[in-house]
Order: structure tokens, then C-alpha cells, then sequence
């Protein structure tokens, strides 16, 4: 199966469908990076219909799954010696940047994606470390990029002033959580939840509309200002 964009304001992935209220850039980049790696068979689907770049240790990943990607960028310091060799001998072109720097190799590969002016889905960023994960969060929704954050577990869908999207589950979610990445976050509207939500400001001293649940497969969440990442988890871990 292939999951790409089927009109200019909708995406799909494995898990969900997702309908944005303003036009989608053209074209779909899929960035595959170091932290929990995705299931082969979903990475493999993800790709269909995607051009594909690896960040550092997501190479290892694109290895086991037989994928080539068009670009490798990082520093090195992750990625096994088996898999970089691969890349090499498959003449990806490398963008190496030294070790000791100020940016992760996710920033740096989230400032190389914006020029590109594609839908960015990136995977292999969660369920590693926090600062990390954090780090990517923030530094995707406060960038100029259309995207997501995904896997077969996780995925983290961002919203930024008057915008508006559409979530079709296609598999049972086991929380819905709304989180601001702004001080605050108003005109917060969620529909198709038990705990729906209308017009509330969430701000970061108290963000208490985590945990919710599907009340159906669709998912409407609007946002009138601010920046609020929409949190979706598919499979517990150990979660308080």
C-alpha cells in the first residue's frame, strides 16, 4: 500500500488520514532519523510515494528495510560502520557535519527539508531521550516547515494560528493529547473526543488536555493562535 498526499491539503499515513484547512506544499520528503527506529513494514510504507533522507543513525534503519535514500546527513557518531559503508557503496551523497557543534543533526536536516518546500514526515525521532525528543518538537513546530512527527507508535501533528485539521483514525488511538508550544495557545477547539474542547486556551504552566480519547474514528482539532502540537499515541509504554 502506498500512503502520499491524494489531494493538496490532505496526508496519509499508516495509522490516520489527515485533512489540513490551508493548502499542502507539493511533494512529500520523508526523513528518517536516529531515535526508535519504525517497523520495517511501516517505514516501508510510509516511503511509498516519498522522497527519503536519512539523519545519521537512520540510515541503520533504511539498511535493514533494503530502502536507499537520496541524501545522508549527520555527523557520523551513531550510525553503525556496516550502514554508512552501505550508503557509500549505494553513492548516497553525504552531508557530514562535525561532531562538536551547536545543532543536533535533526535541526540541521529540519533547515535543509524547509528549503525544499515539501510535506515533511519525519520517523526514527521519538521514544529514545527526552532532551532529544524535546529538542525536536520545539525546533519543528517553531520552524517554517509543513509536517509531522510518526511512526507505527507515536505521532505528533502540528498547528500554527488559524489553522484547522481533519484526523480519520485508521486504527484505535490510545490517547489524544493537545500540547501548547507557545506560553499559550487560544481558541482551542476539539470535536470527536470525550472531552471535547471549545475555544479554551492551554498554556505550558498547565497543560491538562492530555490523555483524551476517539469518540469514533474523526478528529477535529482548530486553533486560533498560537502554536499547539496535537499528540497521538497507538501503543502504551508504561505511560502515568
Amino acid at each position: 500500500m502506498q500512503v502520499k498526499t491524494t489531494e493538496n491539503n490532505t496526508i496519509s499515513l499508516p495509522e490516520v488520514h489527515v485533512s489540513y484547512s490551508a493548502p499542502l506544499p507539493p511533494g512529500e520528503l520523508l526523513l528518517a532519523g536516529g531515535g526508535r527506529a519504525p517497523a520495517a513494514d511501516w517505514l516501508c510504507q510510509a516511503a511509498g510515494g516519498r522522497q527519503l533522507w536519512c539523519i545519521d543513525r537512520g540510515i541503520d534503519c533504511c539498511h535493514r528495510a533494503g530502502l536507499v535514500p537520496l541524501r545522508l546527513i549527520g555527523d557520523g557518531d551513531s550510525a553503525t560502520e556496516q550502514s554508512w559503508q552501505w550508503a557509500e557503496e549505494n553513492n548516497v551523497p553525504i552531508e557530514k557535519f562535525p561532531v562538536k557543534k551547536d545543532y543536533t543533526d535533526t535541526q540541521l536536516a529540519l533547515e535543509m527539508a524547509a528549503a525544499e518546500q515539501k510535506y515533511v514526515v519525519l520517523t526514527g525521532a521519538m521514544g529514545g531521550r527526552f532532551d532529544h525528543a524535546y529538542s525536536t518538537i520545539f525546533s519543528f513546530g517553531h520552524s517554517r516547515l509543513h509536517g509531522c512527527i510518526a511512526d507505527e507508535q507515536e505521532a505528533v501533528f502540528f498547528l500554527r494560528g488559524k489553522e484547522k485539521i481533519n484526523l480519520a483514525l485508521r486504527r484505535q488511538a490510545k490517547a489524544i493529547s493537545l500540547l501548547p508550544l507557545t506560553a499559550a495557545a487560544s481558541g482551542v477547539t476539539i470535536q470527536g473526543v470525550y472531552w471535547p474542547l471549545q475555544d479554551a486556551e492551554l498554556t505550558q504552566e498547565l497543560p491538562y488536555a492530555v490523555s483524551n480519547e476517539a469518540d469514533g474514528e474523526k478528529i477535529t482539532i482548530a486553533l486560533a493562535d498560537g502554536i499547539l502540537a496535537v499528540y497521538i499515541c497507538w501503543q502504551e509504554n508504561n505511560l502515568a
